[in-house]
């Protein structure tokens, strides 16, 4: 059994499912190729899951050099992560271990990314953060003995308090890359319209601090978890300037009128090329728009009402066209598909709470 069947395996055997630990390997792959890591660059993943990203790294980075110092350091001192499951971590250092990957000590480390703000600072961020718009966790008295639930987080760094994680995740991203650092990171439609102090201002924040370059809406029916929409946030860290660093932002929507389930018809490699074509990675001023690919200024953005980034164009022929709706077969199978994931998980709960 390969690797990473084994680890599918295991983790759908842990009691919150597989979902929340597994980004599309196709997906995952066409950002690692659209963001070219290379050899002597530090990459990190707050949130790393069982490590899809850092693989798909370390795949695309260990034949750029046949040096053994390099070779060493790629496999010993280049990749670190975090995750807050701690079956996940596990699962993540088995993972990364089987493919050579770590030193003396775990590049994994188990704990909430959010809670204190580090002191480390990465040249590449990959991430897709936990799906969920709240954060939650306790906080334990001086005594040892009082907790009390929270929702936000009390860090110098952040700019803005909110309660909302994916919003947390994005300030936490800021802190950590080093500056000139890039990042992407999967995040939820709310993002890009929360309105509000917070999400307005962590909005300002990337156009006129990060230049947030590139926006791929993501199709639904990719995820385990059904009805997420995502998008993929690409941006680089700039130094302080009294001009916005983020010029345009060009938005490539791969969402609209297209349709996936996780069996009958899952994302492949071949759905993302016209996007990787598109994003002419190493020199995008060579990019050009087209039907799913469009430019949108830096004055035509901060114009926008609440600074709302949710923007999309090509007409929803699903809306006003009920011939243009999948198969009521297809239709039928992602209904099927949901129900046999969710009841998946509630054996699993119900099993644990036998056993006990």
């Amino acid at each position: 059994m390969a690797a990473a069947e084994l680890l599918a395996r295991i983790a759908a055997e842990v009691k919150s499912g597989a979902g929340q630990y597994f980004t599309p390997r196709p997906l995952i792959d066409a950002i690692v190729r659209v963001m070219r890591p290379e050899v002597g660059e530090t990459i990190h993943d707050p949130a790393c899951g069982t490590g899809g990203f850092l693989l798909s790294a370390y795949e695309f980075m260990k034949g750029q050099s046949n040096d053994r110092r390099a070779q060493r350091k790629l496999r010993e001192a280049t990749f670190s992560s975090n995750d807050i499951v701690d079956e996940v971590v596990r699962l993540c250092a088995m993972n990364l271990y089987l493919h050579g990957i770590g030193g003396e000590e775990s590049p994994i480390r188990s704990g909430d990314a959010l809670a204190t703000q580090p002191s480390e600072r990465y040249d590449l961020v990959l991430t897709n953060p936990p799906f969920g718009k709240k954060s939650s966790y306790r906080v334990v008295g001086e005594d040892g003995g009082i907790e009390t639930e929270r929702e936000d987080y009390a860090r110098d760094d952040f700019k803005y308090t909110t309660s909302n994680k994916q919003l947390n995740f994005l300030q936490h991203i800021m802190t950590i890359l080093e500056s000139s650092g890039r990042a992407a990171v999967v995040l939820p439609d709310n993002v890009l319209f929360e309105a509000g102090a917070a999400g307005e201002g962590v909005r300002r924040r990337l156009l006129d601090q990060f230049d947030f370059h590139t926006l791929l809406r993501l199709p639904t029916g990719i995820f385990y978890r059904p009805g997420v929409k995502a998008n993929v946030l690409f941006f680089d860290k700039r130094p302080a300037a009294k001009t916005a660093q983020t010029r345009a932002l060009w938005i490539h929507d791969l969402r609209t009128n297209r349709h996936f389930t996780l069996k009958k018809n899952p994302l492949k490699d071949g759905d993302l090329a016209e996007f990787e074509k598109c994003f002419k990675a190493g020199n995008r001023s060579r990019r050009r728009e087209s039907e799913r690919f469009k430019r949108f200024t830096y004055d035509e953005l901060i114009a926008r009402d609440k600074l709302n980034l949710d923007i999309f164009w090509l007409k929803d022929e699903g809306l006003d066209d009920l011939d243009a709706l999948p198969a009521p077969d297809v239709i039928a199978l992602e209904i099927v598909e949901n129900l046999e994931a969710a009841l998946e998980q509630f054996r699993t709960v119900a099993e644990e709470l036998t056993e006990r």
